[in-house]
């Protein structure tokens, strides 16, 4: 899907609360000409009628009102077009986080954080001046001056044919010049693609970076990104100038001849067509249009640089913005399901039939004939680094699609999957929050009671806030072995069935060690399913049955 193909579907959505937008442009530009009448009968009727004042009352009270109309068909115009875009970006960015969610951590490996989170706000937001402006205006340009141009006939051929004649010239500037701004545009938001990504990965990596003596270089990329993207931007800036200022002179020589043909017509210079018959009527109102019939054009002139911003952030959100593949077995399109879901024997919270599952650009990973697990049972999967423990993990979770196989998994709507791995997700919040995570309905007692169990409370207490201590992000005020005592409180908090633990002991000091082993056991004995993926030995003890990986094949090596 092309980029204007993807804004025209956009489009749709917001269709109604467009054409409100339009038709208050529409009035707007109506007033304007009553307006203009207004005014230019008064005009006469005071210097060339000699009407006494006290006869104008009434016209000059018309006159007010529809001076007093016309903010507020603006207003209303602009509600409406701020409506339209606020609920086309809001649903943008609502189905986007839909299809990140989607494509979960696998689909998402290739994708640069940064970039991505530069899509979800600066890109989406581009799309605001084609709905609030652009898109209302387009229809504005089209009947105003229409409308302005039959009031000129009416009035004076030979002076509407001069705005008739000058009119096409703006259109066709847009045209040249949004060609080259939309290619702009587009480079412009890939640089500041690059550029968020860049600063977010160095960000990332600053502890890095600064023991290995490399923060220089680091803050030299980063200065040559934000050069770049300023160079680019000043680029945007320099086409929207001085196209404005090409299409504002047009506009003025066009006006220019409106008035020296009405001035010398006026006076009696001019003998060709109907100038002979001008009148101080005929020759002001149509003066007093001139400029109003170039000013929707000159508006739309102006917003079109709108539209190729949205047009170069289309083409990046509509590569983003596309249904995910079809998935089969674990994927999310296979969540759980109450009761006791077909495939599933009778007793068991797992079953995984003839799985098989590949990555892009390694191809198969890892084939599984059979893997099933029953209420409080520990199953340890063994293999070396890269055969595929993690990706049969993220399988059964949902997170990444099978290429073959079914995995049926047993849960309801308030027993759901745990997940703890090594080293594990902390948010930037307090502790408690952060043990929440594993049931946002948990109440204090209950986060207490799982603080406690996985060993938290022995250095929250010490906490000037205890639980209510906030964390930085990723952890980053945290040692690993107490990130690690967070992520197991969590599923002691978590209600799941089926726990699922990537590397839980990896890299664990004994004390922390000890109740993650601790904390296994625990889990198991309340009931719950846990697949422990690991090639740490000591787990051996801890698991009622051993699985390896040899060759990219899961295989039983019987129970522990």
């Amino acid at each position: 899907m092309t980029g204007k193909e993807w804004l025209q579907a956009q489009r749709s959505a917001v269709a109604p609360k467009l054409r409100v937008a339009a038709a208050c442009g529409i009035a707007e530009g109506l007033l304007i000409i009553a307006q203009a009448g207004l005014i230019a009968w008064l005009v006469y009727q005071v210097i060339r009628a000699d009407q006494p004042p006290q006869s104008l009352i009434a016209p000059a009270l018309a006159l007010v009102v529809v001076v007093l109309l016309r903010p507020v068909a603006q207003t209303l115009r602009a509600a409406a077009a701020i409506q339209a875009s606020d609920q086309a970006r809001a649903s943008v960015r609502q189905r986007l986080l839909g299809r990140i969610e989607t494509m979960g951590p696998a689909g998402l490996a290739g994708m640069d954080s940064g970039e991505l989170a530069a899509k979800l706000s600066d890109q989406v937001d581009a799309l605001d001046g084609y709905f609030a402006r652009y898109l209302p205006q387009m229809q504005v340009a089209i009947l105003v001056p229409l409308a302005i141009l039959l009031t000129a006939y009416a009035l004076d051929w030979l002076a509407a044919t001069f705005l008739l004649l000058s009119a096409p010239l703006i259109p066709l500037f847009m045209a040249l010049v949004g060609m080259g701004a939309e290619r702009l545009n587009r480079d412009q938001f890939l640089a500041l693609q690059r550029l968020s990504g860049q600063f977010i990965d160095r960000v990332r990596g600053l502890t890095t970076l600064r023991l290995f003596g490399r923060t220089e270089d680091a803050a030299e990329g980063i200065i040559r990104g934000a050069d770049e993207y300023r160079i680019r931007s000043m680029r945007v800036l320099r086409v929207a100038f001085l196209s404005s200022a090409v299409l504002e002179f047009f506009a003025s020589v066009a006006i220019a001849v409106v008035a020296i043909y009405v001035g010398f017509g006026l006076l009696g210079y001019i003998d060709f067509g109907p100038a002979p018959k001008l009148t101080l009527f005929n020759g002001l109102f149509v003066l007093l249009l001139a400029p109003e019939f170039f000013q929707p054009l000159r508006t739309l002139a102006q917003h079109y640089h709108d539209r190729a911003t949205a047009l170069g952030a289309a083409e990046q959100l509509a590569e983003l913005d596309i249904d995910p593949p079809a998935q089969t077995g674990g994927g999310p399109s296979d969540p759980p399901v109450a009761g006791q879901p077909a495939g599933l024997p009778p007793g068991h919270v797992l079953a995984v039939d003839s799985l098989t599952i590949a990555r892009p650009g390694r191809g198969q990973v890892i084939h599984v004939p059979a893997l099933n697990a029953t209420s409080g049972e520990r199953i340890l999967i063994e293999g070396p680094s890269g055969s595929g423990k993690t990706s049969l993990l993220e399988a059964i979770a949902g997170l990444l699609p099978a290429q073959a196989g079914q995995v049926h998994r047993h849960a309801d709507s308030t027993r759901t999957l745990g997940w703890l791995a090594a080293p594990p997700h902390v948010a930037r919040a307090s502790l408690a929050d952060n043990i929440r995570l594993g049931d946002p309905d948990a109440d204090d007692a209950a986060v207490l009671a799982a603080a406690e169990r996985a060993g938290v409370m022995e250095f929250a207490a010490r906490l000037t806030a205890g639980l209510d201590t906030r964390v930085g992000e990723r952890g980053q005020t945290l040692s690993g072995g107490q990130a690690q005592r967070l992520a197991l409180a969590r599923a002691f908090a978590s209600p799941a069935s089926l726990i699922l633990l990537d590397e839980p002991t990896a890299a664990l000091d004994a004390v922390t060690e000890r109740y993650v082993l601790d904390g296994i056991d625990a889990l198991a004995a309340e009931g719950r399913a846990l697949i422990i993926a690991s090639h740490d030995q000591v787990l051996r003890r801890h698991a009622d049955q051993i699985y390896r990986i040899r060759d990219g094949v899961l295989e039983h090596c019987g129970d522990a």
